[in-house]
């Protein structure tokens, strides 16, 4: 028993047990870990801090030289100021609506497509799926003034839908990669045994399929969401004021005269939030999708 206890050992990486502190002779490696990991994250998170700590300055210590990393006061100056901006509701309202659509838009599209690339791995399937791919590294600076010309042919300039086409375009994509890797870690024998109970292909697709790649759909929604969330360079080329979204409003925060750093920021931390909670609120698919088909057998 001890002898197949240390075979198993030994299949088990190195790096997993040095992470549950496990390694002989060395106790103290899990704590060298977490402190190593708790530096990168605030490493990581630093601009993001810095980024909240401007926006709660007064207004006289925002510019000052140089500058300081934390607030002498909290000062609420910079939100307030918001409530001024005309603009903002209706940027956020444009920013919600074309996120969502166009996640929405790449699921629905990305899904079947997906599907059908790797439960039927034909040649054409393998052609589209490299298609995908190409078209993904092909920088958006690029497709700019394609989109410009085809919208403006169909009356689409400046208006939610066009927009939400556009972004659809860089989601789309993402989405097929992100679905293709989960539908391709779903066994086929579960659907071959929907299929001699009785259901049909479609009815196999929704009952088995999807319900098992509903981690791989939560996932894709959110980096589809965040890509159109974040997106600047077609909602500045493709929009001017009645579908203009909050990055474009954030911009406009730099004049002729220099850049207003406490709206800015304030206006910056506020539309962060809604990704920060999305993200939150699907932690545990996201660590389920991390860890999706890594254990098998």
């Amino acid at each position: 028993m001890i002898k197949s206890n240390r075979k198993a050992g030994t299949l088990f990486p190195f790096s997993l047990r040095f992470l549950h502190g496990d390694t002989p002779g060395d106790g103290s490696s899990r704590w060298i870990l977490n402190l190593l990991a708790i530096g990168l994250v605030l490493a990581y998170s630093l601009p993001y801090i810095y980024l909240i700590s401007t926006s709660l300055k007064p207004g006289a210590e925002v510019l000052q030289i140089p500058p300081s990393f934390l607030p002498s006061s909290i000062s609420l100056g910079s939100y307030a100021s918001l409530l001024e901006n005309q603009a903002i509701p209706t940027a956020f309202a444009n920013s919600i609506i074309v996120a969502v659509s166009a996640t929405l838009l790449s699921l629905l599209l990305a899904v079947p497509a997906a599907y059908g690339a790797s439960f039927f791995r034909t040649r054409m399937s393998i052609y589209f799926m490299m298609f995908a791919l190409i078209t993904r590294m092909v920088p958006s600076v690029s497709l700019g003034v394609p989109l410009f010309t085809v919208l403006k042919s169909m009356s689409l300039l400046d208006t939610r839908l066009g927009l939400v086409l556009a972004h659809t375009t860089i989601a789309l994509p993402l989405a097929i990669w992100l679905m293709s890797a989960f539908f391709e870690s779903i066994p086929r024998d579960l659907e071959e045994a929907a299929r001699i109970d009785g259901c049909t292909r479609f009815q196999a697709f929704t009952k088995i399929v999807m319900p098992l790649a509903a981690t791989g759909m939560a996932i894709s929604a959110l980096f589809c969401f965040i890509a159109s969330w974040n997106e600047f360079l077609f909602a500045l080329l493709l929009t001017s004021d009645s579908a203009k979204t909050a990055p474009i409003v954030i911009a406009e925060y730099k004049t002729a005269y220099g850049l207003d750093w406490g709206p800015m920021t304030a206006l910056a931390t506020v539309y962060s939030l809604p990704v920060i909670v999305i993200t939150l609120m699907l932690q545990k698919q996201i660590i389920g999708g991390l860890t999706f088909g890594a254990v098998k057998g």
